[in-house]
């Protein structure tokens, strides 16, 4: 992701005046590059990202970040952007097509919240070095409907309990990432499905979320910047 994020911020015209791999590299950054920089953009790893987060903020830059897996210290992190009077962009998938899905995902359950008989399940697949499951993307997914939906309490990895989203994880190969959504009934089906052809699509999307974030102060998602409807 991170050649992917330097291509398209290059072609867009914006200059890579650091990239951070290791402890060495953010010593540098600190000391030396930080106030070159407008923003920060973050595809890190759940472990480190929230100490990510906070080098960023106290070195005054706002901070683009498609890590996944912290979404249970949320609170924590909102705290940093208030405490610092920082900006924070935050989305578990940059793709413009698959926040399209999100917001059909969205629509499709406050309808079905109306119809008796259908039931939802869930599949995502992801290439093997994909560490966490479900997927920040698909649970993202299975929290938008059950924020829709009367009779759903969560989601969970197994099938044993009819108040939640059960989510299938399955990783193989390189597959860039599909999403299934499926309501059945004991006529019919609907299906919504989202496949990632390549990697261009989420860096695209997280170089716009940083042009956007530029002189912004707070927390901001992708239906801020694309003026979605929670």
């Amino acid at each position: 992701m991170g050649k992917e994020v330097e291509n398209i911020a290059r072609e867009r015209g914006h200059d890579i005046v650091a990239k951070i791999d290791n402890e060495d590299d953010w010593k540098d950054f600190l000391n030396v590059t930080a106030k070159k920089g407008n923003v920060v953009i973050d595809f890190s790893m759940p472990e480190v990202a929230i100490e990510n987060f906070k080098k960023c903020f106290d070195a005054g830059l706002p901070v683009v970040t498609g890590t996944t897996g912290w979404y249970n210290k949320k609170d924590k992190v909102f705290r940093m952007v208030a405490e610092k009077d920082a900006a924070f962009f935050y989305a578990p998938n940059f793709s413009m097509g698959v926040n399209i899905f999100f917001y059909i995902n969205r629509k499709l359950a406050e309808v079905m919240n109306r119809v008796e008989g259908y039931k939802v399940t869930m599949r995502e697949i992801h290439h093997i070095h994909k560490l966490d499951a479900p997927s920040g993307t698909a649970i993202k997914l299975a929290e938008d409907i059950v924020k829709k939906m009367s009779n759903l309490t969560g989601w969970s990895a197994d099938k044993k309990n009819e108040k939640k989203i059960p989510i299938i994880s399955v990783r193989k190969g390189e597959v860039t990432g599909i999403h299934e959504v499926k309501w059945q009934s004991e006529y019919d089906e609907i299906f919504l499905k989202h496949e990632a052809k390549n990697r261009k699509g989420f860096a695209l999307g997280a170089v716009v979320a940083a042009e956007f974030l530029v002189n912004k102060k707070g927390v901001y998602t992708m239906d801020d910047m694309l003026n979605f409807d929670a």
